[in-house]
């Protein structure tokens, strides 16, 4: 088995988690520019046996889409070009950023650390694989 991947993909970075091979614990890579994710994933998946890519889907409170779902879908596209055949799954990321600042407000980063949208957002990939590895645990 190999390990998961998660994006929390947004217009400046992306935050990036990977599982162990067992699927258990997820935990933070990087966070990237958009551009520089794809490259990241080709090296990656070189290096690593790669199961899937979870990516986070946002909805609104009234169940639309933000803007950026169009960028996301773009990007997505691009994946399925890069990588034939890689499984790539959508999951519920609503609240994601909010429990990462929260989460660092409780590890008691410091304020300048808790500012840093770049470790929010590697936190925020965190917690949607985290959160994906328990509810993919229910379904079995």
């Amino acid at each position: 088995m190999g390990s998961l991947l998660a994006l929390d993909f947004g217009e400046r970075r992306t935050g990036i988690a990977h599982t162990d091979s067992l699927h258990i614990i997820a935990s933070g890579l990087t966070t990237l520019s958009p551009e520089k994710t794809i490259i990241f994933l080709k090296d990656y998946k070189l290096k690593n046996d790669l199961d899937a890519v979870i990516i986070g889907q946002s909805k609104k409170s009234d169940g639309s889409y933000p803007i950026i779902e169009k960028k996301i879908l773009n990007f997505i596209s691009k994946l399925k070009n890069e990588f034939p055949g890689l499984k790539i799954i959508r999951y519920d990321e609503r609240f994601s950023s909010k429990i990462a600042k929260r989460t660092m407000l409780e590890l008691g980063l410091s304020k300048s650390k808790r500012r840093d949208k770049k470790i929010i957002d590697q936190i925020s990939a965190t917690i949607i694989l985290q959160s994906y590895l328990e509810f993919s645990k229910d379904l079995k």
